[in-house]
C-alpha cells in the first residue's frame, strides 16, 4: 500500500488551497483515474465519490484557508508542504510508501520537508479524531519504515497521486461553489484565478461596494493590491 498526495488551488486569489491524500493499491482504483486536469468535471465528481466510498481506499483532505495563506510568516511552498502533511497524517499506516506531487523546484527538498512534518502517528485504533497523534520516537517505531518520495508531475504518471489530485480538485470546486453562493448580489465569483475576468470583476465590484476585499480573498496576492489601489485612485479622481 502507498499514499499519494497532491493539492489544488495553489494559485487562485479566491478561496482555499486543498490538499488530499489517498491510500490505496493501484489495482483498487477505477481504471480511468487520471490527473484531475485531464478528467471532465462530471467524471471527476463521480470518481471522488467512488474513492470516498471504497472500503479498500482511504481518503483525507486538508484545507488551507486564505487567512493562513496571508500569514506574514509563511509562503506557498511551506503551506503546500504543511497542507500535504496534514492530509497524509490522516491516512498513513506503518510500512506505507508516500508519493507526493512535488510543490518545490527541488523534489528532494520537498520530500525532506514533508517527512519532517510527519510526526509519529499513534496506532490506528488509538486515533479518535481522524488525525494523527504525536508520539515519542523510539528504535522500534513501526512508522519509521514510512518512505517519502516527491516527484514533479506525479499526478500525471502515478494513479494514486492522480486520485489524490481528483479528490483535491473536487473539494476545492465545492468550496468555490459555496463561496459563490455566499455572494448572491454579484454576478458570480468565477474560478478564483487572477486570470479569470469574472473573478476580477467580482473583486472590483466588491471593493467598490465595501472598500475592502472579501474574506474569501487572499489579500496578500498582488491581484488584491491592484484592485484596492485602482479603487483608491478612482476615489481620489472624484475630488
Amino acid at each position: 500500500m502507498y499514499v499519494g498526495v497532491d493539492e489544488a488551488g495553489k494559485g487562485p486569489v479566491l478561496g482555499p488551497m486543498v490538499a488530499a491524500a489517498v491510500r490505496a493499491d493501484p489495482p483498487d482504483l477505477p481504471d480511468d483515474v487520471d490527473d484531475s486536469k485531464r478528467v471532465a468535471p462530471e467524471r471527476r465528481e463521480e470518481l471522488a465519490t467512488l474513492l470516498h466510498e471504497r472500503e479498500d481506499v482511504a481518503v483525507a483532505v486538508a484545507v488551507v484557508e486564505p487567512a493562513e495563506i496571508d500569514a506574514p510568516d509563511t509562503d506557498m511552498n511551506t503551506l503546500t508542504v504543511s497542507g500535504q502533511a496534514r492530509a497524509v497524517r490522516r491516512v498513513v499506516r506503518p510500512g506505507d510508501r508516500v508519493l507526493a506531487d512535488a510543490g518545490d523546484t527541488s523534489e528532494t527538498r520537498f520530500a525532506r520537508r514533508l517527512t519532517a512534518l510527519l510526526p509519529v502517528p499513534a496506532p490506528v485504533e488509538d486515533r479518535t479524531d481522524g488525525d494523527a497523534v504525536d508520539a515519542d520516537e523510539s528504535d522500534d517505531d513501526p512508522y519509521a519504515s514510512v518512505d517519502v518520495t516527491a516527484r514533479h508531475g506525479a499526478d500525471e504518471s502515478d494513479p494514486v497521486v492522480a486520485a489524490a489530485s481528483i479528490v483535491a480538485k473536487v473539494e476545492r470546486d465545492a468550496r468555490m461553489a459555496a463561496i459563490d453562493d455566499a455572494y448572491p448580489a454579484y454576478d458570480g465569483v468565477g474560478s478564483g484565478y487572477p486570470s479569470d475576468p469574472t473573478t476580477r470583476s467580482f473583486l472590483r465590484e466588491y471593493v467598490a461596494d465595501h472598500g475592502d476585499v472579501p474574506d474569501c480573498a487572499r489579500r496578500s496576492w498582488s491581484t488584491c493590491a491592484d484592485v484596492l489601489a485602482a479603487a483608491e485612485q478612482s476615489g481620489l479622481s472624484d475630488f
